[in-house]
């Protein structure tokens, strides 16, 4: 059978409110996913928009919103995004100061019928979040610094990506792995074959002559 690779297409290089909207209504047939960075300005310094985009987005397009937060404590907002229509809702295991938190995040994610996902920093190391392995949808890899698009690829997440793949499939577990950073038709191959199933892609498509085309190749079709 073969893998499915999924795009989540980034809204991150669009830089107004209503050109993100238009943006996301002109790519939802070719996109699997519209990826919703949410950034406070404390977590990482810059700042973007919040869940009222986030609903608007909803109201425009039929495509699942995979909305990430980087954003500090991030629990008492969480409730907002699942309201908002997220369908993915994913954390930063940085953002909390305490472990507990974390699953707390999470359980109430899943209570609220959305999908949980656990984000890590490139500096971040796998075994620090194993645990919570065993009860996330999505584990995503930032293979960027996170904060600012169009960054460079930091080619020691492969070999990131390869542990987690190996410990997934060691412990038969299910969650899928994303990457967020840098993506682009030179390095989605060497992702998808290590183990990827969600490429995050923003400047690369958004600067493509053909976005169709270029989703296709990132699919390696």
């Amino acid at each position: 059978m073969e893998k499915q690779t999924y795009i989540s297409v980034s809204t991150d290089p669009v830089k107004s409110y209503q050109g993100i909207i238009e943006y996301t209504k002109s790519i939802q047939i070719i996109a699997d996913m519209i990826h919703c960075d949410v950034m406070d300005g404390i977590f990482v310094s810059n700042k973007t928009f919040d869940h009222t985009l986030v609903s608007n987005i909803n109201q425009n397009t039929s495509c699942m919103l995979d909305v990430h937060l980087m954003t500090n404590e991030p629990y008492a907002s969480l409730e907002n995004y699942i309201k908002a229509g997220a369908n993915i809702l994913t954390v930063h295991y940085e953002a909390f100061s305490k472990h507990d938190d974390i699953v707390k995040a999470i359980d109430f994610i899943h209570a609220n019928k959305t999908l949980a996902g656990l984000s890590i920093k490139p500096e971040t190391e796998f075994k620090d979040v194993r645990l919570f392995c065993y009860n996330i949808d999505v584990l995503l890899i930032m293979s960027v610094e996170p904060g600012m698009s169009g960054q460079k690829f930091i080619p020691e997440t492969l070999d990131k990506i390869k542990e987690i793949a190996r410990f997934r499939d060691q412990n038969g577990l299910n969650f899928k792995i994303e990457v967020d950073g840098g993506v682009n038709e030179s390095n989605a191959k060497s992702l998808i074959n290590t183990g990827v199933d969600i490429l995050v892609s923003g400047s690369c498509i958004f600067k493509a002559e053909n976005r169709e085309e270029m989703v296709k190749k990132l699919k390696n079709k």
